[in-house]
């Protein structure tokens, strides 16, 4: 069987991948950018919508992990050609992980206060915060459902819809941004830091309806709940349950930078926000290519074409290295440009600029751990993955902020982490694909 990795059909795959990918950060990235230019409090409603976001962005990458392990299953199997076996399972998978976002939503909604509390946020950063969260969370079951489905149409090959709905999803996000935070005179009053948060809940309710119109029109999945749970649920759960770890490890990280950046003071906290969403922007831009990585390295398992696989691996670092390396050398050519669409505040447009370097620098690193990451999760690998980043996040992240921090590097010690996280992510996840694959593909 030939499987095609050319430079074409991968792009064709990471291209609408990539638009796709950046649905969710940028609902918040467009909350920030249009809240950081109103009138009043700008600073504080930027740090609060950090806050929530680094809290909600930890629950979507915890539980929505279900996109990887749909995405794994049904990409082995259509390399297997046995896709029947499995038709019922995203549904299963759906409703299991719905269930999940019903009992999260109700635990931490009347507990919001106390959660952010925690990210040492206080005052009206505080009051900001419980105030955009308690609207904002009601998109979580929403985003969740839409993420599943994704995971769907990528085990399929097809990128194009999912980029499709991401489109209009982000579409009506920015309209009804500008709308409901600044209002209309005589017709729609200025809701500020809540109009920003409806309008990420309208968005992701109109890209889950979509989505699952889609899924129902365009494929042969069918949507509905059936039992018995199909064969292969036992092992979608344990990839989800070792992916679920890890992303509690990943979040660990993420909430040790944004409270320690909220302890810094109100300007470093809305310096970190913008930084962390770009950052996040970058992450998941260069995921078109991981993504690529994910759905064809799945099929190519399941179909034994270990040669093609090893091939595929090189060609999507060299890809992805030189996006992430685009992606440098625009910031640095923007960069006073792009701190101040997100803020006109002097004080945390300088912390802003004196870190947002680092970040730029790291995107090519970036761009290798991503995309072998993708390419370990299509492979089902999940918990060699899991190992990895609870080694990563225990003993190079934590150690390396706790030491820069004690220097008072404040933002800097956040960036210098991230930076040797990134490293020590990626690094093991190379060796460890070529000593198993090379050997495969010799045989081959």
């Amino acid at each position: 069987m030939q499987h095609d990795i050319s430079f074409k059909h991968i792009n064709k795959l990471a291209m609408p991948a990539l638009i796709a990918g950046v649905a969710e950060p940028l609902l918040s990235t467009t909350d920030l950018a249009i809240v950081g230019n109103i009138e009043y409090n700008a600073t504080e409603s930027i740090a609060a919508i950090g806050i929530v976001g680094a809290f909600l962005s930890m629950l979507i990458w915890v539980f929505g992990q279900t996109r990887s392990g749909i995405s794994s299953i049904v990409s082995q199997y259509l390399g297997a050609d046995k896709l029947d076996e499995i038709k019922n399972l995203p549904a299963q998978a759906i409703v299991i992980v719905l269930g999940v976002s019903a009992l999260i939503l109700g635990l931490s909604y009347p507990f919001a206060k106390e959660i952010f509390e925690l990210y040492n946020a206080s005052g009206t950063i505080l009051d900001y915060s419980v105030e955009y969260y308690k609207i904002r969370v009601f998109g979580f079951p929403f985003t969740l459902f839409t993420i599943a489905v994704f995971g769907t149409f990528r085990g399929l090959q097809n990128t194009y819809y999912p980029m499709v709905i991401a489109l209009i999803g982000t579409f009506i996000n920015i309209v009804l941004d500008v709308v409901l935070v600044y209002g209309v005179e005589g017709f729609v009053p200025a809701m500020h830091i809540q109009g920003a948060a409806y309008a990420s809940v309208v968005a992701q309710a109109t890209m889950a309806i979509i989505s699952g119109v889609l899924l129902i029109k365009k494929t042969d999945i069918p949507l509905g709940f059936s039992l018995p749970f199909n064969a292969e649920i036992p092992k979608f759960i344990v990839m989800v349950l070792n992916l679920f770890v890890r992303t509690i490890a990943l979040n660990i990280a993420l909430y040790f930078g944004t409270s320690y950046a909220t302890d810094y003071g109100d300007a470093y906290i809305a310096a970190y926000t913008i930084g962390f969403n770009l950052w996040l922007m970058g992450a998941f831009m260069i995921d078109g290519y991981s993504s690529a990585g994910n759905i064809l390295s799945g099929k190519l398992l399941g179909a034994k074409a270990y040669k093609t696989l090893v091939m595929l691996g090189n060609r999507l670092i060299t890809y992805g290295f030189l996006f992430g390396l685009l992606l440098t050398v625009i910031g640095f050519v923007l960069y006073e440009f792009i701190g101040k669409v997100f803020t006109k505040e002097p004080i945390v447009l300088q912390e802003f600029y004196n870190t947002f370097w680092i970040i730029l620098i790291m995107q090519p690193v970036c761009s290798i751990a991503f995309i072998y990451d993708g390419m370990f999760k299509g492979m089902g690998e999940m918990k060699y993955l899991r190992n990895i980043l609870l080694l990563a996040t225990g003993l190079v992240f934590i150690p390396t902020l706790l030491f820069f921090d004690s220097l008072d590097y404040k933002l800097y010690a956040i960036w210098i982490a991230f930076f040797l996280w990134m490293i020590a992510r990626g690094t093991p996840l190379i060796i460890k694909f070529r000593r198993k694959f090379l050997p495969l593909a010799q045989k081959t």
